[in-house]
């Protein structure tokens, strides 16, 4: 695997799985099958935030993430935010995602917790955190869908 990639998006449709694929659209992974995992950072290899994500492979493939997201209907608010933090050089990290009906604020808040939680739960050191937060409001009439992922490398065939 060559590097994990924090894309992230918002979008609203007429119906919630609309506005959820608008948003993989703006985060650049509409066109492949998203495989969840939990939160684990492989020593190794490295993050980088780049908002959109490049072609990943032939359409279809399986792409393995982490995913925070949010969808909601008028008058409400989505908001999703995905925070890391790992040893030092590369060593092993995590995500925690945090996503709901909620300010950005509040969404920032919350995964800032989970992290701290888990890096509680682990011996190792941990070097300094980041954190995507994406949100917005519902238009009138339409769902919203804000997400953060962390994809892992390159779309692999699913058959």
């Amino acid at each position: 695997m060559s590097t994990i990639r924090v894309v992230w998006g918002t979008a609203s449709a007429p119906t919630a799985m609309a506005s959820y694929d608008a948003a993989l659209a703006e985060a650049g992974v509409e066109n492949y099958n998203l495989v969840t995992v939990s939160s684990v950072i492989p020593e190794g290899v490295p993050v980088e935030p780049v908002g959109t994500a490049p072609h990943l492979g032939p359409v279809g493939g399986r792409l393995t993430v982490v995913e925070g997201r949010a969808t909601t209907a008028d008058p409400g608010r989505a908001s999703a935010a995905l925070a890391w933090a790992r040893a030092p050089e590369e060593g092993p990290g995590l995500f925690y995602e945090a996503a709901g009906e909620m300010d950005c604020e509040a969404a920032e808040r919350r995964v800032r917790e989970g992290l701290a939680a888990g890096q509680d739960l682990r011996d190792w050191e941990f070097g300094d955190d980041h954190t995507v937060v994406e949100s917005s409001r519902a238009e009138s009439g339409s769902y919203t869908t804000a997400l953060v992922l962390a994809v892992y490398g390159d779309s692999e065939p699913i058959v």
